[in-house]
């Protein structure tokens, strides 16, 4: 059995002089104020003839495109097959935007274009300085910026040894929110006599990794939760979010040289919010859905929209990460790794002929009502589920699947499962209890961004998340990965 050898590397996402064009809103944020780094980590395994590298972004989503363009840019300037590679997102919503960021086809603008030509769209861009980073340079300094971590992650191993451990922290909650005629909302108001229960549960075990050199002197910690990096979400300013705060807990217990691997499990329907004990931003919030009139005083979590809860989050998450490293299994040196990347066909979620009409009808009747020729932002995301439908019964007449890559690896007797959607918390949960592994990390948002992948049940309860404009895949989808990752993980672990 062969040593394993990891190499560590971090390098800023931040574009020098320039403002930042915020991903993540339907509307525009562009900011120069950066509340803590926003960086890629990442982290090269090699033992025997398998290799890995993986790169964690503080991103909102990691298109296919730049996975690729990544891909060119490290080819031939390392010894290491680029199909090897994965980067995949934290889910923050103060970072930057860049072009090609979704692999969702068929563009539902398009659809509201043909179908009322005669109408003005809101000019979205407030700076036209040419000094906000966004588009195409983005995408560039992106791709070159990974690349660049993944080169060094390569050129830094170093023979090592790696141990495992297990926390608990209250970070992750559902926020589909279920009434009592059948129906669901993403941020649903829980204060009604109508409300019956949250869609689904919530996960809140951190399955961590602590990766040390030959001496067992700790040089970084791999850590995998249920919740996207979500607290400041409106706010406008650059921020790695929770796992910022994270990172700079553990530098300050064990060295500013630590490395953090930050990666997102299954949590597509998982937020840092308590819906039943809703707590008010501490400032206003340009988002209809999170408005709530009558709110009730709770004692309970600081703002979960605002730096106090981010801070809170970070806390409790670094204290367990600290918990758990004086517990930690003994290290290990020599372990059998494997790595597989499976290219998987999956169904693209149908529209019914009757759905689209309706949205035709929808949509014609709000083109009907308006009362000047301008559409707003707001206008256009209300209209965005009609619009999808549309482009997507107009899709699926030529295309009947969409082609994703996943990646399952095995160290020892821990897997890795990659995914490239906001995959819905059951589907992570049915592949950790079917997992023959003693511990399994899945990463969503990884080698792609496909949008949401939701259960049968959120696609009954409808609303944005489990729309058909929301994803490529539906449930049908959901069963088919997670019957994959599960056959893939138990097989390597039979090898």
């Amino acid at each position: 059995m062969n040593s394993i050898k990891f190499g560590w590397n971090e390098v800023t996402l931040i574009p020098a002089g320039k403002k930042v064009d915020l991903a993540g809103q339907f509307y525009e944020r562009i900011t120069d104020e950066a509340r803590d780094p926003l960086s890629v980590t990442a982290l090269a395994i090699e033992c025997g003839d398998e290799q890995a590298i993986f790169c964690a972004c503080d991103l909102v989503s990691t298109g296919y495109s730049l996975l690729c363009a990544v891909r060119e840019r490290i080819a031939g300037k390392i010894d290491f097959p680029p199909e090897k590679l994965m980067i995949s997102a934290i889910h923050t919503h103060t970072g930057p935007g860049y072009a090609d960021r979704s692999d969702c086809i068929g563009s539902s603008l398009s659809v509201l274009q043909k179908l009322m030509p005669d109408v003005e769209y809101e000019e979205l861009v407030t700076d036209n300085s040419g000094n906000v980073f966004r588009g195409k340079e983005c995408f560039e300094f992106l791709a070159d910026r990974v690349a660049e971590a993944a080169i060094g992650a390569w050129n830094n191993r170093r023979a090592g040894k790696y141990a495992s451990g297990f926390g608990r922290a209250a970070v992750g909650m559902c926020r589909r929110v279920c009434y009592d005629d059948g129906s669901a909302l993403m941020w649903g108001d829980t204060n009604t006599a109508n409300f019956t229960a949250l869609e689904g549960g919530n996960d809140s075990g951190i399955e961590l990794m602590f990766l040390a050199d030959e001496n067992e002197k700790l040089t970084g910690v791999i850590a995998n939760l249920a919740c996207p990096a979500q607290v400041l979400e409106h706010r406008n300013f650059i921020s790695a979010d929770f796992w910022g705060d994270v990172k700079k807990r553990l530098r300050k217990e064990y060295g500013e040289d630590l490395f953090l691997l930050s990666l997102c499990s299954a949590a597509g329907d998982q937020c840092p919010r308590d819906m039943i004990r809703w707590v008010e931003p501490e400032t206003p919030i340009n988002d209809p859905n999170i408005i709530r009139e009558n709110v009730t005083e709770r004692i309970a979590d600081p703002s979960m929209f605002d730096i106090a809860g981010c801070e809170r989050i970070a806390r409790r998450i670094a204290t367990e990460i600290i918990w758990a490293y004086e517990e930690k299994t003994p290290y290990i040196s020599e372990a059998p790794f494997k790595h597989s990347v499976m290219k998987i066909d999956m169904p693209l979620r149908r529209v019914t002929i009757a759905e689209k009409n309706a949205s035709v009808a929808a949509i014609e009747k709000f083109r009907s009502e308006l009362k000047d020729n301008v559409i707003t932002f707001k206008d256009n995301a209300r209209m965005h589920i009609y619009a999808g439908n549309i482009a997507r019964y107009e899709l699926q007449q030529t295309v009947d699947v969409t082609e994703i890559e996943v990646h399952v690896l095995r160290l020892g007797d821990i897997s890795f499962a990659t995914n490239p959607y906001e995959l819905f918390l059951d589907y992570g949960n049915q592949i950790k209890a079917r997992s023959r592994a003693k511990q399994t990390m899945l990463i969503q948002l990884s080698c792609g961004s496909f949008g949401y992948l939701p259960t049968e049940k959120a696609e009954k309860g409808s609303h944005y998340s489990a729309y058909v404009s929301s994803g490529m895949q539906g449930h049908e989808g959901g069963d088919l990965l997670v019957r994959k990752t599960v056959s893939e993980i138990n097989k390597l672990l039979g090898e």
